[in-house]
């Protein structure tokens, strides 16, 4: 057992079950520029960035030429059609993962939210699930709030300033991409943890040699402890 004493969260395919809108909207995005790109490999090259950076790898795995197809206008489009989205998104949890977070935090373990959405989009989706911060979880830290995306570890370090945690080996970071696994080893977290429900398989998880890989997130109470 990993003494903790806060957990940070992926939202998207980690606690929050959208069926991949966002990717699929990337994906719907890109290929309306005249591409035929498959969603795996919008999830293989996007998951877990800041979106529009997202779209810049994307490209680039391509072999598109930035000055003949700029990026703002793909993210710009994604923005409208994700919009159009949402509007009759049902979005909720993976089983159990709501009472894991209460399990954690009715140990004093805190619980922080990161992610690659805009804080607009992340308010959006919580709002839909009906989580509210102080209840849920404790902080959300979203692309809008530092200057860094993943795999940089500045959402993780905000997430500890605002909660008031100094020791990254305290620190547990969950999330079902290999940047989320990154990520938490440049923070230097004590426990990096995969799990399955989102973006990467098992095998593609591994190769950023995470502490764990997980079915279901609830199996983290198995591994921490405040």
């Amino acid at each position: 057992m990993y003494n903790i004493e806060l957990a940070v969260f992926d939202m998207a395919g980690t606690v929050v079950n959208e069926d991949n809108v966002v990717y699929k909207t990337l994906q719907k995005a890109i290929n309306q520029k005249g591409y035929e790109l498959t969603l795996d490999f919008v999830l293989e090259h996007g998951a877990g960035k800041e979106k529009h950076q997202a779209i810049k790898d994307i490209l680039a795995q391509v072999g598109a030429d930035p000055a003949e197809e700029p990026s703002e206008p793909i993210f710009e489009n994604f923005k409208t059609l994700l919009d159009k989205a949402y509007e009759e998104l049902r979005v909720t949890s993976f089983d159990g993962v709501a009472d894991t977070l209460a399990q954690l935090k009715s140990q004093g373990i805190k619980v922080a939210l990161n992610t690659g959405y805009s804080r607009n989009i992340a308010e959006l989706l919580l709002k839909k699930m009906d989580w509210k911060q102080g209840k849920q979880y404790d902080a959300l830290v979203t692309a809008d709030d530092v200057s860094m995306g993943r795999p940089h570890p500045a959402m993780i370090h905000e997430a500890m300033k605002v909660l008031g945690v100094q020791d990254s080996e305290k620190v547990v970071k969950t999330g079902d991409s290999i940047i989320d696994i990154e990520e938490g080893k440049n923070a230097h977290c004590g426990l990096t943890i995969g799990v399955t429900t989102g973006a990467h398989t098992k095998a593609q998880l591994l190769t950023a040699d995470p502490t764990y890989v997980l079915d279901s997130l609830t199996g983290i109470l198995d591994h921490v402890t405040a």
